[in-house]
């Protein structure tokens, strides 16, 4: 089985330090990918971000081994369902390749390291449930995570993975881009996040069941806010179409999701307003296989594929 790539030699899993209680370290990797022609310790030109990029099972289990919460039984298999098994490697083969093809510029690929299965780092946390529901995304902290000391663990792991991404930011040129890039199952499986979860995704994936619902789109670019604004550079979507009909594969436009205030994508989007851009990928087109309740394969065919055609394009945004 191919693994997610670790970004950072010396990152290891999360583990406890001293007597105020356990941490999370680390809380992401950082991958700076020079091109040939770049100068050392240059700004960067491209910021690829994965704020669910915690998609192997060590990942998982590292981080429950330190919670006092009561847990959902097989809660893993909820962690698989709903982590971007893939994007960490597409981010990473981009980030190759746009540098390739200009030298003199600089990328880095920011890979989330917490599951979101217990603190989501792409959640705003002072978002409401109704809020959540609106942007139709999962909470930023799920009911099961139900004791303070977990609570305070994983909100000191989301502010310090906020904060190093925010300082990454600063690194940016000024033309610089930014690309929240996000992988999905290929199905909307609509099923409450509670304590039964684990119990509803099996249902709800059992072969006569799971075809009835709805098919994703195969890209997604998440530019549109709830007023129906676009945010999207419209250089980036004028050459990602056709580049992606190419190869077979349609790129809607915020179908599946808003670009909603109750996730951090939107700060990004409105910080730099034409300068971030959110992707969301159809996971099947990376997974080989897709296996929903498993670590996935990712396939390097596939991650190729559909490197060429995002390089295009990130070349193109102006």
């Amino acid at each position: 089985m191919t693994h997610a790539p670790t970004l950072d030699p010396a990152a290891g899993p999360a583990s406890p330090a001293g007597p105020a209680g356990p941490v999370l370290d680390p809380v992401l990797d950082v991958h700076v990918v020079p091109g040939a022609d770049a100068p050392a310790g240059a700004p960067l030109d491209l910021l690829i971000e994965i704020p669910h990029g915690a998609t192997a099972t060590a990942d998982f289990t590292a981080v429950a081994a330190l919670l006092t919460s009561a847990l959902p039984e097989s809660l893993v298999d909820f962690f698989h369902v709903n982590t971007d098994a893939g994007a960490p490697e597409l981010g990473l083969a981009v980030a190759q390749a746009f540098v390739a093809a200009e030298p003199h510029r600089t990328a880095a690929v920011a890979r989330c390291r917490v599951p979101r299965t217990f603190i989501d780092c792409n959640r705003r946390l002072d978002a409401t449930a109704d809020d959540f529901k609106a942007g139709k995304v999962t909470p930023g902290l799920p009911p099961w995570i139900s004791t303070a000391q977990d609570r305070q663990l994983l909100r000191d792991a989301y502010d310090r993975y906020l904060a190093a991404v925010a300082a990454l930011v600063t690194r940016l040129t000024a033309s610089g881009k930014t690309l929240l890039l996000h992988s999905y199952a290929p199905r909307t499986v609509d099923v409450e996040v509670d304590d039964q979860i684990v119990k509803s995704l099996r249902h709800a994936y059992q072969p006569e069941i799971e075809p009835t619902w709805p098919l994703r789109p195969e890209l997604d670019v998440i530019g549109r806010g709830p007023d129906g604004k676009d945010h999207t550079p419209p250089s980036v979507m004028a050459v990602l179409r056709p580049a992606m009909a190419e190869l077979g594969l349609t790129v809607a436009d915020s179908a599946t999701y808003p670009l909603h205030p109750s996730t951090v994508a939107w700060s990004h989007v409105m910080d730099r307003p034409g300068r971030a851009l959110c992707l969301e990928v159809r996971r099947d087109l990376l997974a080989d296989p897709f296996a929903p309740f498993h670590e996935m394969n990712i396939g390097a065919a596939k991650v190729e594929r559909l490197t060429g055609a995002l390089v295009l394009a990130l070349r193109a945004w102006t």
